[in-house]
Order: structure tokens, then C-alpha cells, then sequence
């Protein structure tokens, strides 16, 4: 199926012009339909930092995995230079002294609407930090399209080079732009590429799951705690770590096909008419018996048959399992446990073995950095 998306971007141009595209797109720089197949209808090449286009989300929510960042419009941050999106982290004690993560407050609501807080979830918009939990010791960020750009529909190609640094899990991903068959996951999530930063990171098969893998999923299922994500996820492995450069990570999303690439190369295809819709794909009926399926009144491709928009960010760490407690980093321990109750404050005083692999302040190695964006109709 591949091939034949292939040729939206690759073939005639006669046949291109003949053939009218089934994308859709809305937001403020969204062109106007209908397309052609093969159109290119999304470029960012970064050439500055259009904040019209990139909106920044401000909480200390954590992603809903209870992650460490605060994310924040700073351009210490997030900035473009010779064309490349830089998204980069930096300590808050840097800023603002180490004593204010256990003694001071920090409060969202600004006043003006760009710095209005975006997610109040997890104490997101306002917390106050303790001994034992510490105010969220990073700051970084996180950039969505969500009113400037979404579609449905299309060919995305995002060429990017992935941080370094022990516990950084860099993301660029689409969501939604309306929950049209309710609350997550029911909308579905799309993940084109996640990484971790580790170096040296193994499982129990010694494979490396830091900077030598990157995956591309699909979140979907009724409720957020029946997830058909573990039939949906596709992993690359490279013995040249995702960081040394960057890489064209690619979605070819038509009503029939869902299919991730990277350099090329197709390392996960799901194909409706061939396998089935993903409520039959996400087994379940077999796993929760009895349980409503919210698309079965809508398309086979359901719940991926609406507009999604693009979010591009670096987080930290977490306790919702993406870092497993049961894998190997050399040079020093996980030093936070996923059950711990004040995993936040473990991560920050383990700092002296992860905080020299980050290399603030010697180089970009710690950045996810995003050489362009774009997006074709299909």
C-alpha cells in the first residue's frame, strides 16, 4: 500500500491533477479544498518562529504520566536557529534557586491569554512545593497546532534528530482537534516518533531502548484504561543512536491505511480492509466482554476518521511505565521508582548521575531538534 501513497508525492503530474484528494484540513493556515492528491497543503521549515502557527502549552500537568517538565513559552526553551526547531531543557534551580523547588509556588494564570494556563489536570495550573515533593525541577516545552493547522487525511513527513541525555522522551504526535467519540482514548492518538534519551539504556535481551530505538503507535479504545496501543505499536532499532542525526519519520493516513516509516523504510502498516476495524484490532470484546464500542456507528477507520493536529515535544521522565523500572542504564540507576509517591523528588536528588549526560551548556545534544514539517494530501 505503501507504493501507492508513494505515488501521490512521486507520480504524474497529469495524474495527480486528475485525481481530487479525500483530505481535509481546517485552522487559521489551512488552505482551502478540496485537493489534489500529492498537494502539499502544511510547510514549516523553521526559517523563524512563527508563534501564530506554534502555540505553547503552559502546565506543570505532566502529559497525563505524571512527567517532571514544566512546559513554558521561554526561549530558552524553544527557539529556531538556521532553520532548526530547537526544543531543550533547563533546570528551574538555574533560574530560580534550588531552595524555591521545595519552598516556592508556582502559579499559571497569567493575564494575558498567551500566558493562560493550558492544562489545569494533575494540579497543572498551580503548585507549591515540599521536601517531599518538589516543584517540577524542569522547564521545556511543548508546541501544538491545535488552531492553526489540522487535517484529516494525508501524508506527514517530519524530519527530526532526537536529544541525548538519561530520562529526556522527546515526542512528536497528533491529537484530536474535537473529541468526536468522547474522552481519550476514544478519540484515538497518533504517536509518529517517541524516543528516550538514554545512551545506554537495555532490556533483558540487551537490546538498546534509549537513543537506538525510536516507535510510532496508535493509542485507541473505549476508555482510558482499555487501550489497544500493544497492537498498534511499531519499533525501529538502529545500532547508530537516533541522536548522531536526523532522520525522516513519516505517516501515510488514507480511510483504508494507517503506515510509519523511518529513512523509507516501513516499520508498522495497518490496513482496515485487510485486517479489520480497531475495535476488532484491539481484542476488545475478548479483554472487557460487554464493553460499547464508541465507533461502531461510524467509518471502519474509526476513531481515525477525524482531524488531528501536531504536537511536538520534550518531556522527562515520568511514572507511567515508559521508563520501566527493570531496564539497565549504565552509568548510573534509574533513580526514581514508577509505585514511588514522590518519584519528582527521588529524579532531582539523583541528578548527579544524569544531569552530566544532558550537557547543558556545552552543546545542543539534549535538544529534540525539527528540521522541517510537511504535510501532502492523499
Amino acid at each position: 500500500m505503501w507504493s501507492i501513497l508513494t505515488v501521490f508525492l512521486l507520480g504524474s503530474a497529469n495524474l495527480i491533477q486528475a485525481q481530487l484528494s479525500e483530505t481535509t484540513a481546517s485552522g487559521t493556515h489551512a488552505p482551502t479544498g478540496p485537493f489534489r492528491r500529492g498537494q502539499l497543503i502544511f510547510e514549516e521549515n523553521f526559517n523563524n518562529f512563527n508563534l501564530d502557527v506554534w502555540e505553547h502549552e503552559q502546565t506543570l500537568a505532566g502529559g497525563g504520566n505524571w512527567e517532571f517538565q514544566w512546559y513554558t513559552n521561554n526561549r530558552s526553551n524553544s527557539y529556531t536557529e538556521n532553520g532548526i526547531l530547537h526544543i531543550a531543557p533547563t533546570l528551574v534551580a538555574d533560574e530560580y534557586g534550588e531552595n524555591f523547588l521545595t519552598t516556592g509556588t508556582i502559579s499559571l494564570h497569567g493575564g494575558q491569554p498567551a500566558d493562560q494556563c493550558t492544562n489545569p489536570a494533575y494540579w497543572g495550573c498551580e503548585r507549591t512545593g515540599n521536601t517531599v515533593n518538589i516543584l517540577n525541577p524542569v522547564k521545556s516545552a511543548r508546541l501544538r497546532s491545535i488552531h492553526s493547522f489540522a487535517f484529516k487525511y494525508g501524508i506527514v513527513e517530519v524530519r527530526a534528530k532526537l536529544p541525548a541525555g538519561d530520562w529526556l522522551w522527546p515526542a512528536i504526535w497528533l491529537m484530536p482537534k474535537k473529541n468526536f467519540y468522547g474522552s481519550w482514548p476514544s478519540s484515538g492518538e497518533i504517536d509518529l516518533v517517541e524516543g528516550r534519551g538514554n545512551r545506554n539504556l537495555f532490556n533483558g535481551e540487551n537490546v538498546n531502548v534509549g537513543v537506538g530505538e525510536v516507535g510510532s503507535t496508535l493509542h485507541y479504545g473505549p476508555v482510558w484504561n482499555l487501550n489497544g496501543y500493544p497492537y498498534a505499536n511499531f519499533l525501529k532499532h538502529s545500532t547508530v543512536g537516533f541522536n548522531e542525526d536526523f532522520h525522516v519519520y513519516r505517516l501515510g493516513w488514507t480511510s483504508n491505511v494507517l503506515e510509519f516509516s523511518v529513512d523509507n523504510e516501513i516499520i508498522g502498516s495497518i490496513n482496515i480492509t485487510a485486517d479489520g476495524d480497531f475495535w476488532t484490532r484491539g481484542r476488545f470484546d475478548e479483554r472487557e466482554p460487554g464493553r460499547e464500542n464508541p465507533w461502531k456507528r461510524n467509518s471502519k477507520i474509526a476513531p481515525f476518521d477525524q482531524e488531528f493536529y501536531i504536537i511536538m515535544n520534550l518531556a522527562v521522565g515520568g511514572t507511567n511505565g515508559y521508563f520501566p523500572d527493570n531496564l539497565r542504564n549504565e552509568g548510573s540507576e534509574k533513580p526514581w521508582l514508577n509505585t514511588s509517591p514522590q518519584a519528582l523528588t527521588d529524579f532531582w536528588n539523583g541528578r548527579e548521575g544524569w544531569l552530566p549526560t544532558w550537557n547543558l551548556g556545552v552543546d545542543d545534544s539534549s535538544h529534540l531538534q525539527v528540521d522541517y514539517v510537511r504535510i501532502y494530501a492523499v
